[in-house]
């Protein structure tokens, strides 16, 4: 008995100290995850107010004002463009008909004067036509003669036939022979006369022919191009072998720009302008616009404008390249006084434009303030600004789509 009650014993259950319950790990995971979102806020608190704001990054330009008078004697250039030097007067010399060059008398780069011979072409055939057509008006010549003399016979006659008849000693048979044959004969006056008139207008028509094979200058001018050699054969209806020499009037010079359709509101004829070229940059040339021509170049978008040049340079030639500056209308008086300087110029990528206006945004610690301007001609020294804006004024530069009057930037040095 005393074993069993031991085995029991040892089987009773003790509920004196209950067992200690295990605490749950998700509790500390979520405590974790609340530290470190404050931890994260306060990182986010600590860049937006303790750190300053960088802003865009902008590059800064200095709007430099214009040289005074740098636009010449009619005031600030509104507007540059590129063209040529061409003649209004040239003309390349060629035959009238087909025929053969027997000598050349000029040469390229030479002078010549108005109705100067520059060629002789074979004139074997026009000779020998005007030689027959002379002849045949010497022949028609004794043929009217004759006819005249014939009439002058044939009056008489016919007079007494008249008197005779009105005293009845002839019949009117014989009066009307003898009318018949006067009036023949008058008849073959005019007929002799009137060929006489083709036979020497034929005359006229070889000499010229003979003329027409000596070629002359048509104006003074130099030739330029010579085309022909001696026994060449040159026609008008081939461009191979139609022209014998070109000669330009160098007094005639002038320059053709192309200038944008968006921009032509600017120009108009009497317009004051100055023209340079390309191979002499520091040459400046008085010009003037001479006429916009009324038609637009579908494929360029573009206007032609004559400039006539006020001053002749011998370094001028044809199709040499030019730069014409367009200038603003100003009065000749403001030209003199002017501490004010005619506009200021800055980098091209400063300034979003749109035609004759534009956007720049100016720089003022560390935002920018956007300002509108009347913008003038753009060159390789930058975009000219007439108005809206003050010399020495800072500006940024860079994307400028991503600014707004306000905006915050950062200045990269």
């Amino acid at each position: 008995m005393d074993r069993k009650a031991v085995l029991l014993e040892q089987l009773r259950l003790d509920r004196s100290e209950s067992p200690r319950t295990p605490k749950p790990a998700t509790g500390r995971r979520w405590r974790l995850a609340i530290a470190l979102v404050v931890v994260g806020l306060a990182l986010a608190a600590i860049w937006l107010y303790a750190i300053p704001q960088r802003g865009i990054a902008v590059h800064t330009v200095i709007a430099r004002p214009l040289a005074a008078g740098g636009g010449s004697a009619g005031g600030a250039s509104l507007l540059d463009a590129s063209g040529y030097v061409v003649a209004f007067r040239q003309a390349t010399v060629a035959a009238k008909a087909i025929l053969k060059v027997n000598e050349v008398l000029v040469q390229e780069g030479q002078q010549v004067k108005q109705g100067q011979v520059i060629a002789r072409l074979d004139d074997s055939n026009a000779r020998a036509a005007l030689d027959q057509s002379r002849a045949q008006a010497t022949q028609l010549e004794a043929s009217l003669s004759a006819a005249r003399l014939a009439a002058d016979d044939a009056q008489p006659i016919y007079a007494r036939n008249k008197a005779q008849f009105g005293e009845g000693l002839i019949s009117a048979e014989t009066f009307e022979t003898a009318k018949a044959a006067f009036d023949a004969a008058q008849i073959g006056v005019q007929v002799a006369a009137a060929n006489l008139v083709v036979a020497r207008a034929a005359v006229g028509v070889n000499e010229r022919l003979v003329d027409d094979t000596v070629i002359r200058a048509p104006f003074a001018g130099v030739v330029t191009v010579r085309n022909a050699q001696p026994g060449e054969i040159v026609s008008p209806q081939f461009s191979g072998g139609g022209g014998i020499a070109k000669i330009v009037d160098m007094d005639s010079l002038e320059v053709d720009v192309d200038v944008s359709e968006n921009f032509i509101n600017r120009v108009h004829p009497g317009q004051r302008a100055t023209v340079s070229l390309n191979a002499y940059p520091d040459l400046r040339i008085p010009a003037q616009v001479i006429a916009v021509i009324p038609t637009a170049d579908r494929s360029k978008a573009t206007v032609k404008v004559r400039i006539g040049l006020d001053q002749r340079d011998s370094r001028l030639v044809p199709e040499m390249g030019a730069h014409v500056s367009f200038l603003d209308d100003a009065p000749a008086a403001a030209t003199t006084a002017a501490p004010t300087a005619p506009g200021v110029i800055v980098a091209a990528e400063a300034v979003q434009a749109d035609g004759d206006r534009g956007t720049v945004f100016v720089v003022d610690g560390d935002t920018v303030r956007k300002r509108l301007v009347k913008l003038g001609a753009v060159n390789a020294d930058g975009q000219t600004i007439l108005a809206g804006l003050d010399a020495g004024s800072l500006l940024a530069t860079g994307d400028l789509s991503q600014l707004s009057d306000g905006s915050r930037v950062r200045v990269i040095q």
